[in-house]
């Protein structure tokens, strides 16, 4: 069985990119938008469409930042780079257009845009269903090199080290230099399980290291140097009578910080990991798909039913949980100005919650469709994406 097709009834139509909303499939009726007072200040700095954004891919796009510059993908080929605090556009490029990096397709249908975009070092990297790999040059948006990797390329790409590391839908990790995109090295762990979540978790490179969760629901520890494993620790056990049941999959972001990574599964735990070491600092059972985020001492969470959690970043404890948005299928949340939580839901509202408490301090309403990738923060701006192609940037007034 090809992975990522068999799903659990509500996130097999949460990848296919249709509405939960509107199908009988959903057994779990979302609660309805709920209504508070506005605690925060919240204005809209700039709007941009680009392309269909993830369009039926399953993918979970998300733009890119580095220092005053936005940069976003689409599914069907755009690119485009804008200024941080106004939204100008400094270049663009469109498939659309007959573009293309290298020009290898000369007409026919081009190769659809589905991991990325990454930015660092002055490379954009972004990889593709098709296996491609393009990095260009961050400034000017001129194409570098290309790379053929082993198959579709589902999550954002990790630049370090003058290398680019690249994550396939087959449980490969590939290491490619940063300069040509020859590649340094190749990760083949040889046993993707047969049935799992639609989506690869995000790479983390961080001090020499390589940390990701992977399908069969543990967090890995590679080398960067050489793609060994320095150790892995599972996070997932799923049991149970069903193959869905005993699905464990760990597709989420892993956090580091303070010398410590944050991470949870679906079937699985959150769970606080020595990134040094492997060693298990705490775990508690949490089931999610999304992956966490910290600030001020807290680890914020998703659970698979989208109540949000914060939990003590100490020891796991709880501090609170807000059931408000129950089954509204929210994106993974990301702390702002350690004060405040962000999530996008599947019919394109956006919630500001209190850090502290958990109470909902703010919605937006930007998007038309699903907001299924975690919103980029940058200080008192937070970046959300509908899966339609829209982009748009919120400020928090007074920060």
């Amino acid at each position: 069985m090809k992975r990522g097709l068999l799903l659990p009834l509500a996130l097999a139509t949460l990848a296919s990119g249709c509405s939960l909303f509107a199908t009988k499939d959903n057994i779990h009726p979302p609660k309805p938008v709920p209504q508070f007072a506005h605690a925060l200040a919240v204005r809209k700095l700039w709007n941009h469409s680009l392309g269909n954004g993830a369009g039926r891919s399953g993918a979970r796009l998300r733009p890119a930042v580095s220092g005053e510059v936005v940069y976003a993908v689409s599914d069907d080929g755009d690119i485009a780079a804008w200024n941080l605090k106004t939204g100008a556009t400094l270049w663009s490029h469109s498939f659309a257009s007959g573009w293309h990096p290298f020009g290898l397709f000369q007409g026919r249908e081009h190769d659809h845009f589905s991991g990325g975009p990454a930015v660092a070092d002055g490379l954009l990297v972004v990889g593709t269903q098709k296996g491609g790999v393009y990095a260009l040059d961050a400034k000017s948006g001129k194409a570098l090199w290309r790379a053929q990797v082993s198959s579709e390329v589902i999550s954002t790409p990790a630049i370090a080290g003058g290398k680019v590391f690249v994550r396939t839908n087959d449980g490969h990790v590939f290491a490619l230099d940063g300069q040509t995109g020859k590649q340094s090295w190749l990760y083949d762990r040889g046993d993707v399980p047969p049935l799992s979540l639609r989506g690869n978790g995000t790479l983390l490179a961080v001090n020499g290291a390589l940390f990701f969760g992977s399908d069969d629901g543990k967090l890995v520890a590679l080398s960067q140097a050489d793609g060994s494993t320095l150790w892995q620790v599972p996070i997932a056990t799923g049991e149970g009578r069903t193959d869905i049941q005993r699905l464990n999959d760990a597709d989420g972001r892993v956090t580091f910080a303070n010398g410590t990574l944050y991470v949870d599964a679906y079937h699985g735990e959150a769970m606080a990991v020595d990134a040094a070491t492997g060693h298990v600092l705490w775990s508690r059972a949490l089931s999610s798909y999304t992956g966490v985020d910290e600030g001020a001492g807290k680890v914020v969470a998703v659970d698979d039913a989208s109540n949000v959690w914060a939990l003590d970043a100490g020891n796991g404890g709880d501090l609170w949980k807000q059931d408000a948005l129950e089954w509204r299928w929210l994106s993974a949340p990301v702390v702002q100005l350690d004060k405040y939580i962000v999530v996008g839901d599947l019919q394109g509202h956006v919630f500001w919650l209190s850090l502290a408490h958990g109470k909902l301090l703010a919605e937006r309403h930007p998007a038309g469709s699903a907001i299924v990738a975690r919103p980029l923060v940058v200080g008192d701006i937070a970046i959300v994406a509908g899966k339609d192609g829209s982009v748009t940037a919120y400020q928090i007034a007074g920060g």
